[in-house]
């Protein structure tokens, strides 16, 4: 079966839409701003609504720019934000915004979860950590009381753009091995971790393979789109397993680096290894008999457009003034932890920092500072999985900060790890939903279909700069340890 694809990902900054044939070339790609609600200390929110406005607004102009293309589409693949919280009520309409992935208002739940129900963290892949979907409804029973009992599904945000698509009520394995509800080994839901955190597993839908058909596309739909035939929607990938596709990232070792809003260092593995000591993340691959190991920071590129929007100006300019002064590690310090942190800390109460500062400090060497700070929470992610028993010498790298080849000498040197960016690397989600689309059509296999794109370059570490930026990680380390205290006695605000 031949035909055009769509790769929707429904992202946390931005949905983003990407429009390929059957080989692979992108013949338009779309991309649609999101906002936040930060309703309260800690809080991170969207409606749903927000998520599929966007989606039916990218593909409006679509239709409108490209309706030859869009009239031979016969597949769409989904990729999204993993842990939000999308509770639907009796008429299938949000009953609230969605708590988000890097919400930190449920830290207590997890706290008391890791505490009473220690056994589930090998489970379901990871202990219990505040932005993950299960403790925010002990969070949601604490504080809006009456709202658990009026659920009828709760669904991740790729899966209520699939619902408003097709009217199905499904998600993936790999979306839901994020949830803290889901076995991994048996790549089922777990009815003990669900009945845990207070959840009636029955709300809970369907999980299916990635690359497996979840529906059709609504006539309606179909129609206001241009698309003449059978419409085939992929259940699709949470957007770590779907950038992973979308690189190729399929085999045992495959290794890459995600610098999206957060930040993901994640490793293909042929077994489950789950390690929730090092609270490293172990769950479902996109890939039926495929799982991974992840570290997961809540902090990535968001940190760049943070310091731009803090110094009025913006990332490019920023970037451009930092690599031009560059002589090697920086004099500030910076940890990056805006929205707090998983790996290896698993403290949602930790923030931001810029230390150091003096008279004749300015945004460039702060410019450097985040650089520098955000390599330095992937080197800790680095190291809980070493610490697990993976070891990472060469990885992938997608997300917007791939942009920056700059940024990757920093990043290749503080890891020791040679990085290779891709073409449509920036895209890599929504590329992995796309071909998820295209095997849910039957148009090859896992095999034939996830393969690396073109490179574009490698980047090899430094070693004076590794050298150099060794001692520093042990001063970036030394300065969270010193304030950890001072972060949970200030709380969430």
């Amino acid at each position: 079966m031949g035909g055009m694809v769509l790769g929707i990902d429904v992202g946390t900054s931005a949905v983003k839409v990407v429009l390929a044939d059957e080989a692979e070339t992108i013949v338009a790609e779309r991309e649609a701003p999101l906002d936040i609600l930060r309703p309260g200390p800690g809080a991170s929110e969207q409606h749903p609504d927000w998520w599929w406005e966007a989606t039916a607004g990218v593909l409006d102009g679509l239709a409108r720019d490209e309706p030859s293309a869009m009239a031979r589409v016969a597949g769409i693949g989904l990729s999204g934000q993993m842990h939000g919280a999308v509770l639907l009520g009796a008429d299938d309409r949000p009953l609230r915004p969605a708590m988000l992935w890097n919400d930190g208002r449920a830290g207590p739940q997890a706290r008391d979860l890791r505490r009473t129900h220690p056994h589930l963290a090998a489970i379901v892949g990871v202990p219990p950590m505040a932005g993950f979907t299960g403790p925010k409804i002990p969070w949601l029973i604490a504080n809006e009381p009456g709202l658990v009992e009026r659920i009828r599904t709760v669904m991740l945000p790729k899966d209520y753009v699939r619902f408003r698509l097709t009217g199905e009520k499904a998600t993936d394995v790999s979306d839901a091995a994020g949830t803290w509800w889901f076995d991994e080994a048996a790549r089922t839901w777990s009815v003990e971790a669900a009945r845990a955190t207070g959840l009636d597993p029955a709300v809970l839908p369907p999980a299916l393979e990635s690359p497996a058909p979840a529906g059709r596309l609504r006539p309606e739909l179909a129609a206001r789109w241009g698309m003449t035939g059978p419409v085939i929607v992929a259940a699709g990938a949470g957007d770590a397993a779907a950038g992973a596709i979308g690189i190729g990232a399929v085999r045992d070792g495959d290794a890459f680096i995600s610098l999206g809003t957060s930040g993901q260092l994640f490793v293909s593995n042929a077994q489950y290894r789950p390690a929730p000591e090092q609270a490293v993340h172990a769950f479902c691959h996109a890939v039926p008999g495929r799982w991974f190991q992840m570290g997961a920071m809540l902090n990535g590129a968001s940190c760049l457009a943070w310091l731009a929007g803090f110094v009025g100006s913006d990332v490019a300019t920023l970037l451009a003034e930092a690599e031009a002064r560059f002589r090697g590690p920086g004099s500030l310090l910076f940890l990056p932890y805006l929205t707090g942190e998983r790996t290896p800390h698993d403290d949602p109460d930790a923030r931001g920092v810029l230390f150091g500062l003096t008279p004749a400090s300015d945004r460039a060497d702060a410019m450097q500072a985040v650089l520098e700070g955000v390599a330095f929470s992937f080197a800790d992610a680095r190291d809980a999985l070493a610490g697990s028993g993976t070891r990472v010498t060469r990885a992938g790298v997608i997300g917007g900060g791939a942009r920056s080849a700059f940024w990757m000498k920093i990043l290749a040197s503080v890891l020791d790890v040679t990085l290779v960016r891709y073409a449509g690397a920036a895209k890599g989600p929504a590329v992995g939903a796309a071909r998820l689309a295209r095997l849910a059509l039957g148009q090859g296999a896992v095999e034939s279909v996830c393969v690396p794109p073109p490179v574009l370059d490698e980047t090899s570490p430094d070693p004076t700069l590794v050298e150099a930026y060794r001692e520093r990680l042990g001063r970036f380390r030394t300065l969270y340890r010193t304030l950890k205290p001072l972060f949970a006695d200030q709380g969430q605000g």
